[in-house]
């Protein structure tokens, strides 16, 4: 089915949105606007960047906005005389106000990267992995005023594997996405698909993540540790300290040794061993303060690291 005749206004942001705009010109939406973010300072040499969604836009000749505030008067404005059917908001990154969730006839429909009502808020993928999750998805809803509170519409669950980190989680939700929205629309058309309230007692919700989220309690259970470790790539990743020097932790391995919280265990060749409250974590590639990323048996060759030497904040 084709999804032209509905105007369609696309809010959307990073590179996790593309998939669904991508997806949307493929099944022929009628795509009468893009709003993204204002371009930002990225990278270390701070230099001011597109994001990734007004790039796509750019390239496929769509109407582009790049309001500060979506709330500003003006731009509500500028939304009205569009008139829209349908606005669909992916990892847009700012709050839209009641004036702007009014303005399609169909509504506003979000792409949510969690199996909602759980994981509501800006860090979903983190969170679920950081929580030891097995299962998250996707869930396509109408928006409403509450922080992920609307009514849902289709759900897709996917898979979180042993190995997995966010990034790796992020860009398979992502391509999930945009199949299960153009599934969504399609049957909001022809009235197959209906809004289903959620469980506001069973929600749960995945704050924004911030740099001290990623500090290591070795005190933890070592599963925990693990799991830390792999939500917290790319960003702001797994922190601990040694000798008064700061790493990150980037890949880690559960392991049954016992000693006390943050004590070098065991130093082998590509790996070395770490006691946490319960049990031990194996740390297989980390990260010095100023440094490139590597493996640890290459740290090892250039630190003579020693059984009992501590670990901490």
């Amino acid at each position: 089915m084709s999804l032209s005749g509905i105007k369609t206004v696309f809010m959307g942001t990073p590179v996790f949105a593309l998939p669904t705009l991508k997806a949307l010109v493929e099944a022929n939406a009628d795509i009468v606007a893009v709003v993204t973010q204002p371009d930002r300072p990225k990278g270390r040499g701070r230099t001011i960047s597109p994001p990734p969604v007004k790039e796509f836009a750019l390239e496929k000749g769509l109407r582009l906005f790049q309001p500060q505030k979506v709330r500003e008067r003006e731009f509500i404005k500028v939304l009205e005389n569009i008139a829209p059917d349908l606005i669909v908001v992916v990892a847009f990154g700012q709050i839209l106000p009641a004036d702007l969730l009014n303005i399609p006839k169909i509504g506003c429909v979000n792409v949510h990267a969690s199996l909602l009502p759980a994981y509501r808020g800006a860090a979903p993928i983190n969170w679920a992995i950081v929580n030891g999750e097995v299962e998250t998805g996707i869930t396509t809803m109408l928006m409403d005023e509450g922080l992920d509170t609307g009514d849902m519409l289709l759900v897709e669950k996917v898979a979180i594997g042993p190995e997995d980190d966010s990034e790796l989680l992020y860009g398979r939700l992502a391509e999930t996405g945009g199949p299960l929205l153009v599934r969504t629309l399609e049957g909001l058309k022809d009235g197959t698909v209906m809004a289903v309230r959620q469980d506001d007692a069973a929600a749960t919700y995945a704050p924004i993540i911030k740099k001290e989220d990623g500090i290591i309690d070795w005190s933890a259970e070592a599963a925990q540790i693990v799991n830390l470790v792999r939500g917290m790539r790319p960003w702001p990743t797994a922190q601990t300290r040694l000798d008064a020097r700061g790493f990150k932790v980037l890949k880690s391995r559960a392991a049954g040794g016992s000693g006390a919280p943050g004590e070098v265990l065991k130093v082998g060749k590509d790996f070395f061993e770490v006691a946490a409250g319960s049990g031990s974590v194996e740390i297989y590639e980390l990260q010095l303060e100023g440094k490139k990323a590597m493996k640890t048996a290459d740290f090892l060759m250039g630190y003579k690291l020693k059984g009992g030497e501590m670990l901490g904040t």
